[in-house]
């Protein structure tokens, strides 16, 4: 992302208040296109970069009703942060599937875990060598050299996967993690466990 003399803002350490339900998911509209789903923490990155205003659309996963995101009750702590110092948030808006390579940085390694209960792993097999060198080391498991982001990254990947699928990811070069329709004891295990060693990137993400 490109540096640029932005706002202090402090929304990247947000704490994320507990009335917010950590399983909570975003779908995001810009230009007819939609991105998601997203966790609550994601949002708060989205938004710290620049890259979700107070006037984009979501909704939240599975409603399909559109509004203005500080219009979100769970989402509206993003927008009535107070200026501090020390938190950059880029004042060029970023637009989501656009941009988002780590310039400047060596490519990420990813592991890639998917159970396809509905869609084709030939699709997402593709998909998934198109980012990237990529190898499939075992039945619906992938490592992955790509310089997208982990966010980037999920958003491709659950675009060619069905309602009843998941996906995990591993991002062993930045020590992230995200994952899409586990189930909330399965995520909440998941915190649990990964918080141990460090802080999940999204409600892990």
């Amino acid at each position: 992302m490109q540096q640029g003399s932005g706002k202090e803002l402090p929304i990247a350490s947000l704490k994320i208040p507990s009335v917010v339900a950590m399983s909570a998911q975003w779908i995001i509209s810009v230009s007819g296109k939609t991105y998601g789903p997203y966790t609550v923490a994601e949002m708060r990155d989205f938004t710290a970069e620049g890259r979700l205003a107070a006037h984009s659309l979501v909704a939240r996963f599975g409603d399909g009703k559109y509004g203005p995101a500080s219009q979100d009750p769970d989402l509206a702590f993003l927008f009535a942060a107070p200026t501090d110092k020390g938190h950059r948030v880029d004042e060029t808006p970023r637009v989501f599937g656009h941009g988002d390579s780590l310039t400047g940085e060596e490519p990420g390694h990813f592991l890639i875990v998917a159970d396809m209960r509905s869609a084709s792993t030939t699709v997402l097999d593709e998909e998934i060598g198109r980012l990237g060198p990529a190898y499939a080391v075992m039945p619906h498991t992938w490592l992955l050299a790509t310089e997208l982001s982990i966010g980037t990254l999920k958003n491709l990947l659950v675009q060619k996967m069905g309602k009843l699928d998941t996906l995990l990811i591993v991002d062993a070069s930045r020590d992230k993690l995200t994952w899409s329709n586990l189930g909330m004891e399965t995520e909440t295990r998941i915190r649990r466990i990964w918080s141990k060693q460090t802080q999940p990137e999204q409600s892990a993400a």
